[in-house]
């Protein structure tokens, strides 16, 4: 499982990592009035970057697994004729298949939340001031 999720999370990553530096990209230069289309995309930036802090987290959990398991599995080793020492291995990968489990859908949901936003907020990241903006003065 953590062979599936950890190239997954870091491939999410580095999405968030190019779709926010596509946004500031098209950031336009600072400007007195007609700022609506920038704050959108100050607010699509915070959620891309959430969601990137979250994925970061996530790959944090993945590593703690092989170093939480194998402090179990000493344990084991040192006391082979204790069951429960066995029995604590399979609580804790029982645990944390269902934790990964949970990592993969918040992984789909943050994919379909990223994709929603820019979906919805696209003409406002990409033309954040209106064309007709300096006809009005």
């Amino acid at each position: 499982m953590v062979a599936y999720l950890k190239p997954e999370i870091i491939g999410l990553v580095d999405k968030c990592s190019m779709i926010k530096t596509w946004i500031q990209m098209m950031v336009p230069k600072i400007e007195d009035g007609n700022n609506f289309g920038v704050g959108i995309q100050e607010d699509v930036l915070g959620e891309v970057g959430k969601s990137e802090a979250d994925a970061g987290s996530y790959l944090e959990q993945l590593s703690r697994y092989y170093t939480s398991r194998a402090k179990i599995l000493s344990k084991c080793a040192k006391y082979p004729f204790l069951d429960d020492y066995q029995r604590a291995v399979d609580e804790y990968d029982q645990k944390v298949f269902v934790s990964f489990k949970l990592i993969l859908r918040e992984l789909r949901n943050i994919y379909i939340v990223v994709y929603d936003v820019i979906l919805k907020n696209y003409d406002k990241i990409v033309h954040p001031r209106s064309e007709n903006s300096a006809s009005l003065y």
